[in-house]
């Protein structure tokens, strides 16, 4: 079995979120105990399997997700890790659709400029009272908390940018709530802090990973915590931009696209557009490794 590293929404090796591609052959899935141990042995946030379909079958691909110690409903830097994949094969001339167990046909979109366009089912939230533990957990207090319906996720507003930046979690404290509450994660948030940065982000070009003194204009920060489901802090989250898309267009008053940044201490920026019950993601990637299985 062959298995590319790929290191998704960036441009640049070692930055962005680092997802494990694995390209099957057509055919059933291997036992999923051997997917998930293959999914623990790279330690990624995810890996990703993909195996092609049969032709009638309605899309061209089925991908699952895994992480370090589950198997997860949905992943956004994965399956544009595997878009990037199947593109680098010549398996991607024009859009790819696939089919996911649990969130329903997934498209990806290669873009002139190189980037990908993910499209995605929008995940509006609810708010709801924050908590009990997160404040404690976060070690600040949350503005507003909405849960995210299917997509599992606590969406935590905090006051400004800088506490999000600024968040040193309780990583046993976060298990034990989302545990509790049934929840994948927590997502904080805030509005970019520079009111320049926000008006200028639709002006941008195709995202690209931000960081140092030259980050680009972004309208939105974000940071995810997952630590029951095997991600302590995950780099660059894309499908947690489905909820955040919809938060952010509705709070800014925005119709066009915005550019979240991930403060992950690698980095990563996640185009998004809302349309309709769907979110657009675009991103950039890039292969770092390739290797094959020998077990």
């Amino acid at each position: 079995m062959r298995i590319q590293i790929v290191d998704a929404f960036t441009s640049r090796p070692f930055a962005g979120n680092p997802a494990g591609v694995c390209l099957l052959p057509a055919g059933p899935w291997p036992d999923d105990h051997r997917l998930r141990r293959i999914a623990a042995e790279l330690n990624h946030s995810e890996t990703a399997f993909a195996r092609p379909l049969p032709a009638g079958a309605g899309t061209g691909w089925e991908i699952r997700w895994f992480t370090p110690l589950v198997e997860t409903n949905l992943c956004g830097h994965a399956t544009l890790a595997t878009a990037h994949a199947l593109r680098q094969e010549g398996l991607l001339t024009g859009p790819v659709r696939f089919s996911s167990r649990f969130s329903g046909v997934l498209t990806a979109h290669p873009e002139p400029d190189g980037s990908l366009t993910l499209d995605f089912p929008a995940a509006p939230g609810t708010e709801v009272p924050v908590p009990r533990g997160l404040t404690e957990a976060l070690g600040v207090a949350p503005v507003a908390t909405l849960r995210t319906g299917a997509l599992g996720d606590l969406l935590t507003v905090l006051p400004d940018e800088a506490a999000v930046r600024g968040v040193r979690p309780d990583l046993g404290a976060i298990a034990t709530l989302t545990r509790r509450e049934e929840l994948r994660g927590v997502i904080v948030t805030a509005a970019a802090a520079s009111a320049s940065a926000s008006a200028s982000a639709s002006a941008q070009p195709a995202p690209d990973s931000a960081g140092g003194s030259g980050e680009p204009a972004y309208d939105f920060v974000s940071r995810f915590f997952s630590p029951a489901e095997g991600i302590p802090e995950d780099p660059v989250t894309g499908s947690a931009h489905t909820a955040l898309a919809p938060y952010w267009a509705a709070r800014l008053g925005r119709t066009d696209r915005m550019t979240g940044f991930q403060a992950s201490a690698r980095t990563g920026l996640v185009g998004v557009a809302v349309h309709g019950d769907r979110v657009h993601l675009t991103g950039r990637a890039v292969t770092v490794l390739e290797a094959v299985l020998r077990v």
